[in-house]
């Protein structure tokens, strides 16, 4: 049973961390719902019950990895559009740095 718990623990992501598993989070409320988890498997449910029960009630976020679909493209791919937006940032700002640095050596 224990077992099962840590490897329950270890799929759902600690909502207070955000980037700790239940079982790695040290926070109130991760320690609230490992107990969750252990008081569902003692009361019978299975892996998937539990976890839908969690999902149910703190949505697909909870879970390390969350399906893909419409309501958590934004999950999965913000980071992604994060990253394309830095670097374009990046090259917007390096790119006029270049063309000032060009027009002052260069005077017309």
């Amino acid at each position: 049973m224990e077992a099962r718990a840590v490897a329950l623990q270890k799929q759902l992501r600690c909502l207070v961390c955000q980037g700790e598993s239940l079982d790695e989070s040290n926070a109130p409320l991760a320690a609230d719902l490992r107990g969750v988890i252990r008081e569902r498997i003692a009361a019978g449910n299975s892996d998937q019950q539990v976890k839908q029960y969690l999902v149910d009630r703190y949505g697909d976020f909870i879970l390390m990895k969350p399906p893909l679909k419409n309501e958590t493209y934004l999950l999965w791919f913000a980071p992604l559009g994060l990253l394309v937006i830095g670097g374009a940032i990046v090259t917007a700002v390096v790119l006029g740095a270049r063309n000032r640095a060009g027009r002052s050596t260069n005077p017309s």
